[in-house]
């Protein structure tokens, strides 16, 4: 652990804000502290009421108001998204105008500020956003771009750095984004021991999409359809035919083609291959053999994932 300074960590709560967003992030760097990390924390409120109620209806008490802080280089504010009826609400924006302020001086002494999911509305208003590259949930994007058109919104994208603004997409990133910091403020190695010890095998990053294959296409209400994808998700290192496939949701080969097609848009071979990709390059990342990727995909060479990746992507790994 290469830094050895004293690192205080800021957690904003806002009113209704979303639990995981607050407590994914506060409870790495509580994790980096029984690691050995200098690190003070401090959980504030908008207001001068030391309890604020989340989103989903748990009170969290013991804030203190963020006006007794001046933060400096050495420190980090997260800021968590809150339901969007009080970020839509011109009231509440022209009541929070002494926290932009306030926002807005520590982004000058060079404190990290860092938003998760809806959090980014909070630090556009204060015109930290304006220039600067970011992103928020995907949910919001149509809405953000139409509120901040001088922010350089990045969609897909799961974390955005730039200059001492951070920015992530919603939700559990947020956890990624911690891990980013705190592998920023001490190295990787530290970060991975932080991710073990919760249990995050597959550590997400900057490159990384919002949405990935696994989560895409599985926006509908059709049953059957999704026990087949969540079969293909849970064995890619098996073959998989269409007969089992089919037989296990008590359809013909044909039909399930079909059903598949329409309700995905796209065919069940293309969605195995989106899979596959996505694993393969999520592995090789992290430092896996080829042959030992191939295996997991479910292919018989690497000169078939080699094959397979050059189609879907114009990145070849390193490795390969």
């Amino acid at each position: 652990m290469r830094n050895k300074k004293n690192v205080r960590a800021f957690f904003l709560v806002p009113p209704e804000v979303q639990l995981l967003d607050i407590t994914g992030p506060a409870h790495l760097f509580y994790e980096a502290k029984t690691y050995g990390a200098n690190i003070e924390t401090h959980y504030l409120s908008l207001d001068l009421n030391n309890e604020v109620i989340s989103s989903a209806g748990i009170s969290l008490g013991r804030l203190e108001p963020y006006s007794n802080f001046e933060l400096a280089e050495n420190d980090i504010l997260f800021v968590p998204g809150l339901e969007s009826h009080l970020f839509f609400a011109i009231d509440f924006m022209k009541d929070q105008q002494p926290f932009f302020t306030w926002l807005q001086y520590q982004v000058r002494n060079n404190a990290k500020i860092c938003s998760v999911c809806t959090g980014a509305y909070l630090l556009a208003f204060a015109g930290l956003l304006n220039g600067k590259h970011c992103t928020t949930h995907w949910k919001y994007f149509e809405d953000f771009q139409r509120r901040f058109p001088e922010a350089k919104l990045l969609s897909d994208r799961l974390l955005v750095h730039d200059g001492n603004l951070y920015s992530s997409a919603g939700v559990s990133s947020g956890i990624d984004l911690a891990l980013y910091i705190l592998e920023e403020l001490y190295d990787a190695v530290f970060a991975a021991k932080v991710a073990k010890e919760v249990v995050i095998y597959l550590r997400r990053t900057e490159n990384d999409p919002q949405l990935s294959m696994f989560l895409q296409y599985r926006n509908h209400m059709e049953t059957r359809i999704h026990q087949v994808q969540e079969q293909l998700t849970q064995n890619l290192s098996k073959k998989q035919n269409i007969e089992d496939l089919a037989e296990s949701v008590h359809m013909s080969p044909r039909n399930l083609t079909r059903l598949f097609k329409k309700t995905t848009g796209i065919s069940i071979g293309q969605y195995l291959q989106k899979l596959r990709v996505e694993l393969a390059l999520k592995l090789l990342s992290q430092g896996s053999k080829v042959h030992t990727v191939a295996n997991a995909c479910g292919l018989k060479s690497s000169n078939q994932l080699r094959a397979l990746i050059k189609k879907h992507t114009s990145l070849l790994p390193s490795q390969l």
